[in-house]
């Protein structure tokens, strides 16, 4: 009892938010840290530009772009679902008043849910793969310029 009436709180909502936003960021910051540091570790082995330290550039920004694009979708997550649900809960009160016997609700609302969660996951995997190839760009040149930084002008 004592439970639903928590979870009846928009404020713990609130909270898990943000406590499962934290947990979201802190890992993914370490994970950034940790890719960086074994891209700066992999380019300090081959201190002379050669064909073969653009690999590690190359498989640095990869993965920071994967990060960021798994990021960019649990955030725009976060968001899609309470308007999914809104538009779920519009619809089929919307069909009730329209005179729907309740089995037909049920298979409607079974209908509704597939075609609504199929569309909103498209989005946000189109959305997420965006955002990981643009920062998969953004990573790679950054870091070659970081590293003809390091290296010194010829």
């Amino acid at each position: 009892m004592l439970f639903l009436r928590l979870m009846s709180k928009r404020r713990t909502w609130v909270l898990l938010f943000v406590l499962a936003y934290t947990l979201l960021l802190s890992s993914s910051w370490n994970i950034l840290k940790s890719i960086l540091s074994w891209y700066e570790s992999n380019s300090a082995a081959a201190t002379p530009p050669t064909s073969s330290s653009v690999w590690p550039t190359l498989y640095a920004s990869v993965a920071l772009g994967a990060v960021f694009g798994l990021i960019s979708m649990a955030a725009s997550l976060a968001v899609a679902v309470p308007a999914t649900v809104v538009t779920w809960i519009t619809v089929l009160v919307l069909l009730a008043f329209c005179g729907q016997p309740r089995r037909a609700l049920v298979v409607e609302g079974k209908k509704l849910t597939a075609e609504i969660s199929g569309f909103v996951g498209k989005i946000l995997i189109k959305e997420g793969n965006v955002v990981a190839a643009v920062c998969a760009v953004v990573g790679y040149f950054a870091l070659v310029r970081r590293s003809r930084e390091e290296v010194g002008p010829p």
